[in-house]
């Protein structure tokens, strides 16, 4: 049986990774093996910035709601317990958004709150 050589699996191989790497710097997006180290780096980076950002939008949605929570009275660990008590099931994402857009009706969440802690 014929040998059969590796240059198309190869240059497919190389154009996909050099592919990837277009817009890099200097020989990051012209050498093939430069390329791939760069790739592999920035698809690690992309993969762990995509459970990182889930952590950055829960810490933001906390902040707002803690700071919403003083105005009226409450720390966020008070109001987020007084609501729990109150079988009032909002996530944070609703609950900051109210917190920013519409205060009166946060106030009013906060005032539920408050009366099932005392």
């Amino acid at each position: 049986m014929a040998r059969i050589k590796g240059g198309m699996g190869a240059k497919k191989r190389h154009n996909r990774v050099l592919k990837l790497a277009k817009g890099y710097r200097g020989a990051r997006s012209k050498q093939y093996r430069v390329a791939k180290q760069s790739v592999m780096r920035a698809l690690t980076s992309s993969y762990a910035g995509r459970k990182e950002r889930k952590r950055q939008f829960r810490q933001l949605w906390i902040a707002r709601i803690n700071a919403a929570a003083r105005m009226n009275g409450l720390s966020y660990s008070k109001f987020m317990y007084g609501l729990k008590q109150a079988g009032v099931d909002m996530n944070r994402k609703m609950l900051a958004e109210l917190a920013v857009n519409d205060a009166a009706g946060f106030s009013k969440l906060a005032e539920v709150a408050k009366s099932k802690i005392a």
